[in-house]
């Protein structure tokens, strides 16, 4: 069994760019697996490696700058502008991007272009049906609750995709 440096190295002895976009086609295709010879023994090493789960850290950061944006921007005028990019991220993709993510944990089952078309098209159906549950509550829809349950939701959905996303590693490395 072959690693993968070694076919890298042989596709740009025969023939460079046009070998490797071979190699990547076939890799691609299925024709060729990659697998990792060191998978994650338990799901808190799983966390701990980006190569795994760059996509949850990524999704809890720009959370926590949302936050911080949303809830500063009335002390510090300046974060006005990065309210409105990060409030943007977090109600038009984060909700359906993580969903997505949990519910299609493998990266070959959607095309990243299907990824990013169902992740925006989820989230304008999930945030107002957020809204509409808040709506019957006491705290109505007024920007904490809202904020607080798209939180509680994002943060949720993104432990739940990784939890299936280890599940699947863990299935394929045996």
């Amino acid at each position: 069994m072959k690693h993968l440096d070694e076919y890298v190295e042989e596709a740009k002895r025969k023939g460079g760019y046009k070998e490797l976009k071979k190699l990547y086609d076939e890799i691609m295709s299925g024709k060729l697996k990659i697998r990792d010879p060191n998978p994650p023994r338990d799901f808190l090493e799983y966390l701990m490696r980006p190569d795994y789960s760059l996509w949850a850290w990524t999704t809890i950061t720009l959370l926590i700058l949302t936050l911080f944006t949303v809830f500063f921007s009335e002390t510090i005028p300046i974060l006005i502008y990065f309210r409105y990019v990060f409030g943007s991220i977090i109600v038009l993709f984060l909700p359906g991007y993580v969903t997505i993510e949990a519910l299609y944990p493998r990266e070959n089952e959607l095309s990243p272009l299907e990824r990013l078309a169902l992740s925006i098209g989820l989230s304008l159906a999930l945030v107002p049906l957020i809204g509409l549950i808040l709506n019957y509550t006491p705290w109505g829809i007024r920007l904490e609750p809202i904020m607080t349950a798209l939180t509680i939701y994002i943060t949720t959905i993104t432990f739940l995709g990784l939890y299936r996303k280890y599940k699947d590693i863990l299935q394929h490395s045996l």
